[in-house]
Formats: C-alpha cells, sequence, structure tokens
C-alpha cells in the first residue's frame, strides 16, 4: 500500500491548530491569575529580550506572537519528522499526541526557559492547567491528528 505524505499541510496546520490553541489557553489561564494577553505575549518575547520585553510594548508583543507560532511550527515539524521514522506516531496519534504534548511542556520548562532570557519558569495554578494539562490536548493532539491526516 503507498502513503502519500503532505508535509507542508501537516505542518501548517498541525503548528497553526496548536499555536491558536495554546495562546488561547495561556490567555485564559494567567488572565485568571491576574495577567492580560498583552504581558503573556510581552513575556514570551522575555526568552530572547529578557525583563526588558515589558519596556518595549507593542514591538514585543508581537514579537512574542510571532515566537508563539515559530514554536508551535517547530513542534509541528519535529513531530512530522519523527513520524517518518517512528510510524508508531501516525499508527497511534491520539496516544502519541498526547504524550508528545507532555514532552513538549516539558522541554519549553525545562530546556528552553532555563537557556533563554527568562531563565526561570513561572509556576503557579495556571502553569499546572495550561501546562501539564493544556499542553497534551491543546498542543500534542492537533499535531499528531493534523500529521496522522496529512501522512495517508
Amino acid at each position: 500500500m503507498k502513503t502519500s505524505s503532505k508535509p507542508f499541510a501537516a505542518i501548517f496546520w498541525g503548528g497553526l491548530l496548536a499555536g491558536i490553541f495554546d495562546i488561547t489557553q495561556a490567555f485564559i489561564g494567567f488572565t485568571l491569575v491576574g495577567s492580560t494577553p498583552f504581558r503573556i505575549l510581552q513575556r514570551i518575547a522575555g526568552g530572547i529580550f529578557g525583563a526588558r520585553s515589558h519596556e518595549m510594548g507593542w514591538t514585543s508583543a508581537a514579537i512574542g506572537l510571532l515566537c508563539q507560532f515559530i514554536i508551535a511550527f517547530t513542534a509541528a515539524a519535529v513531530y512530522y519528522f519523527a513520524s517518518r521514522k517512528l510510524r508508531l506516531l501516525i499508527e497511534r496519534p491520539i496516544l502519541s499526541g498526547l504524550i508528545y504534548g507532555e514532552l513538549v511542556f516539558l522541554f519549553m520548562y525545562f530546556v528552553v526557559i532555563p537557556l533563554s532570557a527568562i531563565r526561570h519558569p513561572q509556576f503557579n495554578i495556571a502553569t499546572y492547567i495550561t501546562g501539564p494539562i493544556g499542553h497534551p490536548l491543546l498542543v500534542g493532539l492537533p499535531i499528531a491528528l493534523c500529521v496522522r491526516r496529512y501522512s495517508s
């Protein structure tokens, strides 16, 4: 049986959905603990600019939004390319996507953030809801389902 693949579509739709769902959950979760969408976007840009991000206004918010989607598209691309070798990622997309979403969260919080200008991840109730709970459902699962959809 011949399998066709549409890598651009898989990565585009998986990354777009994961990016939208992830930023939406961040807006909701972190707003409940006193932040604003504007500050959340600036915090994302803080990975590049550090504390200076809050002084940069809309520039850092726009860069934060851009970074959000670069990360989401990168996560989708990593999953897609891994699925070329690990067929389980396509054959069992729900389980694989949930696990992958958790791995993305752990990688971001324990590798990327400590190496960024932020250095210290922020842990509060919103982090636990959007991270270990939200990432599997809203980041990993959409990516896995899109990769499966465009890999058959």
